[in-house]
């Protein structure tokens, strides 16, 4: 794979407050949330939602939400409540991929993870109640029943066994029972196949029905939803090639989380399998063409453009 020409962004578009902007109203919707719980949630579970989903973050997935909803003419408020489930689902997924059974980690955004701070047992319900409260907090939007419903089906499915837990599964039997990966034919197929498939689902299908969501919260016609799937599908897979080489690269300071465990579990990984230099130049052919796909959007997907190219340069 040749390595791309860098992609051409606009530089009007000041990327960096507009997405503390928007990641601030995240937090605030998020904090309503947790305080909107009803009286019969056990304080020390409320607290551990809430030591979890309010933790330090990008918020990138809820942002990609609202940069998409704004690229396309609406307000970023139509999709907040969208948002807001995104960043639930992704903090259940981190909750219960420290666990001591999964990924065994202490280190998450820089502090103890929730199984650490609280005990295991907690953690799993916490990951568990954040769940349903994704569909609720979509489900009791404002926005259209029609739209509810197709952001419901989107978000089960990129989270659910045909996505992101399907691809954590192949993700965990490639570490430890690789023989059963991806069905009795797994070993025949080519390792390259097998790392795209599991990441395409583990990390891409959450970053693709991010800004899916957002385009269906400002009524997006299939065309233009199409559109931004081929740029969510761009962008997840080269976030995850960037995290495989983080791993590699960075240190526990920079990213708030332990590094250098993909090789010691004998994970698959792209620079385990392509190398380090060709694995940035399958970065940089996927970032170029989630942006070749924002051509017809014009100057107001310039957010997205620069969060593609952030993602490629990201340290931490």
């Amino acid at each position: 794979m040749e390595r791309a020409s860098e992609p051409q962004v606009g530089g009007k578009f000041a990327l960096t407050d507009h997405w503390k902007f928007l990641a601030n109203a995240v937090d605030a919707a998020l904090e309503a949330n947790i305080g909107e719980l009803g009286d019969g949630c056990p304080e020390r579970l409320r607290a551990a939602i809430g030591y979890s989903l309010l933790s330090p973050g990008k918020r990138l997935r809820p942002v990609l939400c609202l940069l998409t909803c704004e690229a396309l003419g609406a307000s970023h408020q139509v999709a907040l409540s969208s948002a807001c489930a995104l960043e639930m689902i992704h903090c259940y997924s981190l909750i219960h991929d420290d666990l001591p059974a999964m990924d065994d980690d202490d280190l998450r955004r820089g502090r103890k993870t929730c199984h650490r701070e609280f005990d295991e047992a907690t953690a799993i319900l916490a990951g568990d109640a954040l769940q349903p409260l994704a569909f609720e907090t979509i489900l009791t939007s404002s926005m259209p029943d029609s739209v509810k419903v197709q952001s419901a089906l989107v978000l089960s499915r990129a989270a659910g066994s045909v996505g992101m837990v399907g691809g954590q599964m192949d993700d965990l039997l490639g570490e430890k029972r690789p023989e059963m990966l991806l069905g009795p034919k797994g070993p025949e197929r080519e390792p390259g196949e097998q790392l795209s498939s599991i990441h395409r689902r583990k990390t891409g299908a959450m970053i693709e029905a991010s800004v899916v969501l957002g385009a269906l919260a400002a009524g997006a016609t299939t065309e233009c939803l199409n559109q931004v799937a081929k740029y969510g599908q761009g962008i997840g897979i080269a976030f995850q090639i960037t995290d495989d080489l983080l791993d590699v690269e960075s240190t526990v300071e920079k990213t708030g989380k332990a590094t250098g465990k993909d090789a010691q579990r004998g994970k698959l990984t792209f620079p385990g399998l392509y190398g380090v230099e060709e694995s940035r130049r399958m970065a940089d052919w996927h970032v170029s063409e989630a942006i070749n796909a924002l051509e017809e959007l014009g100057q107001e997907a310039d957010g997205l453009r620069q969060l593609a190219m952030y993602i490629l340069k990201r340290n931490t």
